[in-house]
C-alpha cells in the first residue's frame, strides 16, 4: 500500500542534525530506500512528504521512528484513480 509521509522540521531542528540522520539510517541500511517510491521537499526547507510502499504498517512505522525526535509526521494511506473510471464512477454517484 502506497503511504504519503509528510514531514515537517520541529523549530530547533537543524540541517545538520537532520543530514547527519539520514546519513547514518543509510549508512546502516534502516532507509529501505527500494519502499521509497518518491521524495520531495517544500521550497523554503523544513518541510515535505515521502512516498513509500509497505504491506504491513508496522514497518513504515519502525521506518520513521528513527527520525520523530527531529520532525514531525502526518502518515495518510493512498490510491491512485484513474481519471477515465473515476469520472464513469461519480456520473453513476451523481445519478
Amino acid at each position: 500500500m502506497l503511504y504519503r509521509c509528510d514531514f515537517t522540521w520541529y523549530p530547533d531542528s537543524t540541517r545538520e542534525e537532520v543530514a547527519a540522520r539520514v546519513v547514518q539510517q543509510h549508512d546502516a541500511g534502516k532507509n529501505n530506500q527500494d519502499r521509497i517510491k518518491g521524495w520531495y521537499n517544500l521550497v523554503g526547507g523544513g518541510a515535505g512528504f515521502l512516498l513509500v510502499d509497505y504491506d504491513d504498517p508496522k514497518e513504515l512505522t519502525a521506518f520513521l521512528q528513527p527520525y520523530m525526535d527531529l520532525m514531525s509526521f502526518d502518515v495518510r494511506a493512498i490510491t491512485q484513480n484513474d481519471y477515465k473510471s473515476t469520472i464513469e464512477d461519480l456520473r453513476k454517484i451523481a445519478g
